[in-house]
């Protein structure tokens, strides 16, 4: 490969930008302009979910598009804060017990950039495959979870009213009782927010409802003089570019494993979401991603949004799906929101320092509510696999009751132990002959197959290893004890993918087993890895070469002509 491709590799905008057509150009600035009305509400927002100071979350939306479109595969993706991530850095905050903004600041760049660092040894290590260590099951049960908890969180702010409680059951049942203490000013705002920004969705869907609550939200703070009401204000927003920073080192050092969960959740959060949508967007368009890429592309842009005071972040998208939509065509419409962003920092900053706090809360569960909360989905695990509807309802549960990061290790948890579960329950069903013909099929799934006498025809569907070896022993001396009159097996090994030396080792004994049982195994369509690996061990000397098969009716005919006349039918077990 010659160095200026693998250059390109490494830095796809090196790439694209020397292939670039002219007549792409209109629709990648009008995307990335569009994208960038969407995103400077919402990061407001989501910043406002973290706890840092608004502008943090511009920090955060500008370093990842920039980043991302220079180091990414995908040309439609849209990267900055989420409501999800926003959600994980708030419950990291809030299990240390950090309360100066300065310090929350710091730490959420610090688990920023320790999540971006941990994306880029994912990427050297070629280990993207971690991202599937959390089931959809878990990830829309923790997301659902979290967008109830960040609701709650937010309601304080809808009334003017205090809360405590170190879940959300009890910051609810708070809530609920400071109802005599509850502003008039700060609830109509908070209604009329909340109306505004979920009928636009409703109505006109087209119309950008964040963008409108907040124009809408600073015009009524200034004809009103809300804050002379009563109404909090977000406070002072100043202008101005994002500066290196470091976080601080010792506070990280301080809370070092809340940093390593969180870190750990949103990479698996984030890595999920990532990949899943730009190779939705990849395949719309008929190009190539690389997955490897993508870690290292969202591991520069989390360690660039953490060295410039942000917050996590990843793919949103909806804002990807508006950049689709608007004409998007390469990484420059990225490039141009994250422009834009600054532009606003330069430009426009100070002016959202009278926004209304109601109006912040409102546009916070509108980004949650439809961006995190899944009932069609739940549906469908309701109907489809009731046992992954409730690892779902456990996620949720979970996320109330312990927080969202302890929600995100319970997800974890259950989707080990699903993992655990199905790898050492692997299917060996028995097989039956199809009427006049030399297949086998399944007898649970076709109970009018034929038996042959005094065999059995077991299939092993998987891999044999440390994890399945003694299901399948298990498996046969169940048959073994539970059939008289069999004289032989037949283990199908078309499904036989890997074995390892545990397997080979359980393959041994089972040779052992049937011998002392007087019964003969024969072994059919085995791989040639698989061969290779028992021939190693020796353990197909034991069986024998005759008793190696190239497909079950072989093996069941062979053992018939060897066997003699066939004794009376068994029954199966």
């Amino acid at each position: 490969m010659s160095p200026r491709r693998k250059l390109s590799g490494l830095v796809p905008i090196l790439g694209w930008i020397r292939t670039y057509d002219r007549r792409w150009l209109r629709g990648d600035l009008i995307a990335g302009v569009t994208v960038a009305a969407l995103i400077v509400p919402k990061n407001l927002g989501y910043a406002g979910i973290a706890g840092i100071p608004l502008q943090n979350g511009l920090y955060a939306a500008a370093a990842g598009a920039i980043l991302y479109a220079i180091f990414g595969t995908s040309r439609q993706i849209s990267m900055g804060p989420s409501s999800g991530l926003a959600a994980v850095a708030a419950s990291a905050v809030f299990v240390v017990g950090l309360t100066d903004q300065g310090d929350i600041a710091s730490f959420v760049a610090g688990i920023t950039l320790a999540s971006g660092i941990l994306f880029l040894l994912i990427a050297v290590l070629k280990m993207g495959w971690i991202a599937q260590f959390l089931s959809r099951a878990v990830v829309t049960g923790f997301l659902f979870g979290a967008a109830i908890d960040v609701v709650i969180g937010e309601l304080p702010k809808l009334t003017g009213s205090k809360t405590t409680g170190t879940n959300s059951f009890q910051e609810l049942w708070s809530w609920l009782g400071t109802a005599g203490e509850w502003n008039l000013a700060t609830v109509i705002v908070g209604l009329i927010s909340l109306v505004v920004v979920f009928g636009l969705r409703r109505v006109a869907p087209q119309v950008p409802g964040a963008l409108v609550l907040v124009v809408g939200g600073l015009l009524a703070s200034w004809l009103f003089q809300l804050g002379d009401l009563g109404v909090s204000l977000v406070g002072e927003v100043p202008r101005g570019l994002p500066s290196f920073a470091l976080p601080n080192l010792g506070l990280m050092w301080d809370h070092a494993g809340t940093v390593a969960i969180a870190a750990v959740a949103l990479v698996l959060i984030g890595f999920s979401q990532t990949a899943g949508d730009s190779r939705s967007f990849a395949a719309k368009h008929g190009y190539q991603i690389d997955i490897d890429q993508e870690s290292v592309a969202q591991g520069l842009a989390n360690t660039g949004a953490g060295l410039f005071q942000g917050m996590p972040v990843s793919t949103s998208l909806s804002a990807s799906s508006l950049n689709d939509r608007s004409g998007a065509r390469t990484g420059l419409a990225s490039l141009t929101s994250g422009v834009t962003v600054l532009l606003t920092l330069l430009v426009l900053a100070p002016l959202f320092s009278a926004l209304p706090k109601p109006v912040l809360a409102a546009l916070i569960i509108e980004a949650v509510v439809m961006g995190m909360i899944n009932i069609p989905e739940m549906r469908r695990l309701a109907r489809v696999q009731p046992f992954d509807f409730w690892v779902a309802i456990a996620a949720i549960i979970g996320t109330l009751a312990f927080g969202v990061l302890a929600g995100v290790m319970i997800g974890i948890g259950l989707s080990l132990l699903w993992l655990i579960g199905v790898a050492t329950h692997p299917n060996i069903p028995i097989l039956a002959r199809k009427a006049k013909t030399d297949v086998f099929r399944d007898l649970s799934d076709f109970p009018d197959g034929e038996l042959t006498p005094g065999v059995v025809v077991l299939r092993m569907d998987g891999g044999l290893f440390f994890a399945t070896s003694d299901a399948l022993e298990d498996r046969l001396r169940e048959i073994i004890h539970s059939n008289t009159g069999l004289t032989g097996v037949v283990l199908d090994c078309a499904g036989l993918n890997f074995i390892d030396s545990q397997g080979t080792a359980a393959l041994g004994d089972i040779v052992t087993l049937t011998r002392d049982a007087g019964i003969t195994l024969r072994l059919a369509r085995l791989k040639r890895t698989v061969r290779a690996t028992l021939d190693r061990d020796g353990v197909l000397e034991r069986i024998g070469a005759d008793n190696i098969h190239g497909n079950v009716s072989t093996a069941v005919q062979a053992h018939q002509k060897a066997s003699g006349p066939p004794p009376p039918p068994p029954g199966v077990g």
